[in-house]
């Protein structure tokens, strides 16, 4: 029976599950949280008050730059992108980079591009009056951005950010193409053993859901400590 046999191989491989597992979390965290950093400066700089000065036409050129990666990374495949960082920075500079770097590289790559459009909409969005307060007490772009702009957007951006990290936790999957021990390829190394594909695979789809799922949880329960008690309506204020 199908049950019997989910029995065994939990039994049997437990071990290798678990340990697939804290891969694939270890990568989807911590690309998620450099993704995040690297979308935040694209954000600041993309922002920057651009003037005919030399310093901006630098700028310019650094926002070029920008957008082509932005644009590469959210018009490719991630899998073509980690054969590309992992077999392709080899063979073309010398970059010997480990499999697990190499993936938490890919990802973070990846993640940093679509947050950088999500920090850049939510950068956007701030009235401009904030923006001319903070001018008017003295303060630079950046104080500006630090104090008054990002603590906003992150509140904002705080969903998007966690959907990305449920879509990172899935999208390892890809990352087996280049011998990633993450739990797909874990569950593809237990079924090519004992040929019982869907037992093997469903066990895998029911860790992913606990993942994902655990993930969506925290970070709900970090919005809502986010968001304050709700003490702060104005009709209990008032």
């Amino acid at each position: 029976m199908s049950l019997e046999w989910m029995f065994s191989i939990v039994e049997n491989n437990w071990h290798l599950f678990l340990r697939a597992m804290g891969i694939t979390l270890l990568i989807a965290i911590v690309g998620t949280i450099v993704g995040a950093v690297i979308g935040f400066i694209i954000g600041i700089i993309d922002t920057i008050p651009k003037k005919q000065t030399v310093k901006n036409y630098i700028l310019r050129v650094i926002n070029f730059i920008l957008t082509c990666y932005v644009e590469f990374f959210r018009g490719t495949p991630m899998m073509v992108q980690a054969m590309i960082v992992y077999f392709g920075l080899d063979l073309a500079f010398g970059i010997d980079l480990n499999i697990l770097t190499a993936g938490i590289l890919v990802v973070s790559l990846n993640t940093g591009a679509y947050m950088a459009e999500i920090v850049r909409g939510g950068i956007i969005a701030i009235e401009k009056g904030q923006y001319e307060a903070a001018q008017a007490v003295g303060m630079t772009h950046f104080q500006t951005m630090v104090y008054v702009v990002l603590p906003q957007v992150w509140r904002n951006s705080l969903p998007a950010t966690g959907n990305q990290l449920v879509m990172n936790i899935k999208d390892t999957a890809v990352l087996s193409v280049i011998g990633v021990n993450e739990l797909f390829f874990q569950a593809k190394s237990i079924s090519g053993a004992n040929f019982r594909y869907f037992e093997t695979f469903f066990i895998a789809s029911i860790l992913y859901l606990i993942m994902t799922f655990t993930a969506t949880r925290l970070l709900r329960y970090m919005a809502k400590r986010l968001d304050g008690p709700q003490a702060y309506d104005k009709k209990e204020v008032l």
